[in-house]
């Protein structure tokens, strides 16, 4: 499985979320329980569980502060607090490949470019965000996931689905400029022998403890 341009499993509007939640019930059954509430505003009672962990979704946030302060109201004493992103601003290379030849194309592509967009995207950004709310001990590491296409269609084909901000700019061109876009990105997205596509998908990993 290769991390998907729409942003899947990055949290969003009540409705995905529920999606993902009805398929993480029927895979786990009774074993776990799901609610579906905002970030800065968790069912939960005050210091009431050991960790909590924000998969992919604090980039998305529009108060992320607020997010992360309501982790650490949930949480014990000495429990963790921890986060991880995608790496949009580097490492995240089938995103960064994309927003690059957009940009090489058409100057304007660069706004949309969540690399650019996302603050947190950054490990200090990161860093410094747990340490503002109050964690200590704060670390940061790099999680790099091996994303490999087995071809061109492999990777291009997942930007013509419209959700999210870069498969919503490919669909937003005409046909003309799309097929410029596919282009140049075919003939410079790195090939392995066999025709595969190897990128990397790097997350930011954050932790931290609950004073």
């Amino acid at each position: 499985m290769h991390p998907r341009p729409d942003g899947a499993g990055t949290g969003g509007r009540r409705g995905p979320a529920e999606g993902f939640v009805a398929a993480a019930r029927q895979r786990l059954g009774g074993r776990s329980t799901f609610s579906v509430a905002a970030a800065d505003d968790l069912p939960l009672p005050d210091s009431s569980v050991d960790c909590a962990v924000s998969g992919l979704v604090l980039t998305f946030v529009p108060d992320a502060p607020s997010a992360l302060a309501e982790s650490l109201r949930v949480v014990r004493a000495g429990g963790t607090v921890a986060a991880y992103v995608w790496d949009y601003a580097g490492r995240m290379d089938l995103m960064r490949r994309f927003w690059d030849a957009a940009a090489a194309l058409d100057p304007a592509a660069a706004e949309l470019d969540e690399g650019l967009r996302s603050a947190l995207a950054h490990p200090d950004a990161l860093a410094a965000l747990f340490g503002d709310v109050g964690c200590s001990g704060v670390g940061v590491t790099a999680l790099d996931v091996p994303t490999v296409f087995a071809h061109f269609d492999d990777y291009w084909e997942p930007f013509l689905g419209g959700q999210g901000p870069a498969p919503a700019y490919a669909m937003s061109l005409d046909e003309d400029a799309r097929e410029a876009l596919r282009r140049r990105l075919d003939t410079t997205l790195p090939r392995e022998p066999d025709g595969s596509i190897a990128l990397v998908a790097r997350a930011w990993a954050v932790r931290g403890i609950v004073p």
